[in-house]
Parts: structure tokens; sequence; C-alpha cells
């Protein structure tokens, strides 16, 4: 079966989406860094005597809910996310791709939010909970680079290499029947399109000079400038597949234990917090 091209609505929407989550993050940092400033920038032992200290500090109120919120964010970004992955769950109302940028989302706005929880200290058991935590984030990064590599359908699925292949133009007839391209030409193209011809001294504007003074129309220059890019890209998928493939393998290798770590240690500071009478504002 042919697989689903996403079309420029669903691009323009990702890319909202995205930059609606940035813009989220963004400002929440720029918000709990203006507000709490003054305490944070405080020296640690001088804090106790910062008129806001009972509200900034970790067991403080707004301490202790920013420390609560980023928590859940956490669990809940992680939970979600792998129910759907691993159980199918929802799968006909949460497509893999974009809660895969929600779980990215969530789990990079609570560690922020735990961060502040901190309010900047670390020792002990909340250091290597801390740094365990800085891992996974980054790791995290690395591992969504990897992911947009692999080719997958518009539902997240990853696809073979095959039906990447699959994916792939007759070039030559189609610039031939469509163009009426010469053959010197067409094989010019085809060639900027491989992966392997990529540092050729081929260029897009010395394609487009070409096309120009072959005299084809602007709107079919511009039809077939973005066949070859696509063509190109395709090329390039197909021939880091395989690499990028084994690397998201490998890639849970360290994501996964780092992320295990955080957990324990979050059980432990919550049990310990609990057991010591920290019931936030209720």
């Amino acid at each position: 079966m042919q697989p689903e091209r996403p079309n420029l609505l669903n691009k323009t929407v990702h890319k909202l989406y995205i930059g609606c989550m940035v813009v989220i993050v963004i400002a929440v940092t720029l918000y709990l860094s203006y507000v709490g400033y003054s305490y944070y920038h405080t020296p640690l032992e001088e804090r106790f005597y910062h008129p806001q200290h009972d509200w900034f500090k970790p067991s403080g109120a707004f301490g202790q809910g920013l420390g609560i919120f980023g928590t859940l964010m956490i669990v809940f970004g992680v939970s979600i996310y792998i129910a759907r992955k691993r159980y199918n769950f929802m799968s006909k109302y949460l497509r893999l791709k974009y809660l895969l940028e929600f779980h990215i989302f969530l789990c990079t706005l609570g560690p922020i939010l735990v961060l502040f929880h901190t309010a900047f200290k670390f020792g002990g058991i909340v250091s290597v909970a801390f740094w365990s935590m800085v891992a996974v984030v980054a790791s995290g990064v690395i591992g969504r680079f990897i992911y947009i590599q692999i080719p997958r359908t518009i539902e997240g699925r990853e696809l073979s290499l095959q039906e990447v292949k699959g994916m792939k133009l007759d070039l030559p007839k189609t610039l031939q029947e469509q163009y009426q391209l010469s053959e010197a030409n067409i094989q010019l193209f085809v060639n900027f399109t491989q992966a392997e011809q990529a540092a050729s001294s081929t260029s897009a504007s010395k394609i487009k000079s070409i096309l120009k003074s072959e005299g084809v129309a602007e709107s079919n220059r511009k039809s077939i400038m973005d066949m070859l890019k696509r063509e190109r890209s395709l090329s390039k998928k197909i021939s880091r597949l395989n690499t990028m493939q084994r690397l998201f393998k490998y890639w849970h290798v360290a994501h996964l234990p780092f992320a295990l770590i955080m957990l324990v240690i979050l059980i432990i500071h919550v049990s310990v917090t609990l057991a010591f009478g920290y019931k936030w504002i209720f």
C-alpha cells in the first residue's frame, strides 16, 4: 500500500503546533525567571531572610507547587506516550507523531518547573535526580533528531526501505513526458537527486538557469524544482535509513536507564516529603 503523504496543510498545522509549544516553554521559563529573580539570585545562606522565602523555597506553596505540577507533567507525558506506542491506546484519535511532540513538550516544560522547584539548590540524592533528568531531556532531544530522520506515514508508523523506495518517481519518464526536456538535461537532473551526487557541481541555481534557457514556463520550473528536491530528499533518506534505524535502537539504551533512575529517585523524594508532612496547600 502506498504510504500517505502529508499535504501542505498538515505540515503547516504541524509547524504551528510545535511553534505554540516552543512559545509556551519559553514564556513560562521567562516568567518564572522574572518573578523569582530576586530570590534565586540571593546567596543560599541568606535566602532564609528573604521576604519571599516561605513562598519560593522548595517546600513553600509556590516552590512545592512547581515541583508537583512539573512531576505530573513528566509522569503524564511519559505514560500517555508509552500507552499509545506500545499498547495502541486511543490509536484512532492520537497520531503518534503529534503525541511524540506533546511528550517532548511535557517532558521539557516539566523539568523546567522542577528546576525552579529546587530553587537551584542541588545536593545529595536530589543532585543525582536532577542530572538524570538533564540526561533524559538531552537524550530526548537527540532521539527526536534521529526519529525525524526515519521516514514515516502520516500516522507515525515507521516505513520500511522498500516502502520508501516505492515513493520515488520514474523521474526520467516524468521529465520527458510532461516537460519534454532533452536527454542530457534529464540525466543532469537525475544526478542532482542522487544522494551520492550531493557534493557534485550541479546546483539548484544551475538547474533553474537550464530550465529558463530551455523556455520552461515559470510555474513549471517551480514544479520541477519541487519534484527534484523531493526526490533528492528521498534519496538521502534511503541512503541513511539503516544507519538511523540502528542509532534509534542504541538511543533507547542511553535514554531508558536515566529515565528509570529519575523515576526511582522521584518516588523516594515524594515518599520522604510526605513522610515529613509536607502536604502543600491541601
